[in-house]
């Protein structure tokens, strides 16, 4: 199934494009994930036998530990990232891309339970496959997607300038074309730049360098930074 592209607005109206991860690539991670869980879980529980009934009392709290706390531990305290997301380049956010908070996550991974049924998860693949944006059962009860997490190339290119909003509400596609003219403007000869960056004094309200720092300014605050 191809990845889809959700896309919602901030109250400050700005875009966001989430890019929701398909099946294939949460199935990945999870493979990871279990891997490391079992590899980690076998290897204490060799150790645990040595203490007899106690040590295994002591093994089945930590089997338990290990499906029921890892997940949860890992996307609220990790920035949304199990071992196997981070691998994988995913990452678990709410539905309006915040990071997930404790509750959703607790959410989605007591629904496991029924996304695995009848077995290897059958009913949470098959959800995927039918939801627009490839959530299973526990991601939609507790409002949460899992996303890739893009490469930020874009912020390394574009020149340091003190974050600021633009005064209007930017489109799409204005957004875009503003950030990409931040990423490329150093390609340009000093002249060409003035001269594009005088285009858009109706929303910079500056000419000339004054101009072409406001517009860095609003670039900087499209990708996030502070």
């Amino acid at each position: 199934m191809l990845d889809t592209v959700r896309q919602i607005e901030t109250p400050e109206g700005v875009s966001l494009r989430l890019h929701a991860a398909g099946a294939t690539v949460r199935a990945h991670a999870w493979l990871i994930d279990f891997g490391l869980r079992a590899v980690a879980a076998c290897l204490l529980l060799a150790v645990l036998g040595m203490l007899g009934a106690a040590g295994a009392g002591i093994g089945m709290l930590v089997l338990f530990a290990a499906y029921w706390i890892y997940g949860v531990v890992c996307e609220v305290w990790m920035d949304g990232q199990t071992v196997g997301k981070r691998v994988m380049n995913l990452r678990v956010v709410n539905a309006d891309g915040t990071p997930v908070t404790l509750l959703p996550s607790v959410i989605r991974n007591l629904l496991r339970t029924v996304d695995g049924l009848p077995g290897i998860y059958g009913i949470g693949l098959v959800c995927c496959l039918i939801d627009p944006h490839s959530r299973r059962i526990g991601d939609i009860v507790a409002g949460t997607m899992v996303v890739h997490v893009l490469q930020r190339g874009a912020l390394a290119q574009v020149p340091n300038e003190a974050p600021e909003p633009p005064s209007t509400p930017l489109r799409l596609e204005e957004q875009e074309a503003l950030v990409a003219f931040a990423e490329r403007g150093r390609n340009l000869h000093e002249a060409r730049q003035r001269e594009l960056g005088d285009l858009l004094e109706p929303l910079t309200g500056r000419m000339g360098n004054a101009g072409l720092r406001k517009l860095l300014a609003h670039a900087n605050w499209l990708l996030g930074r502070t």
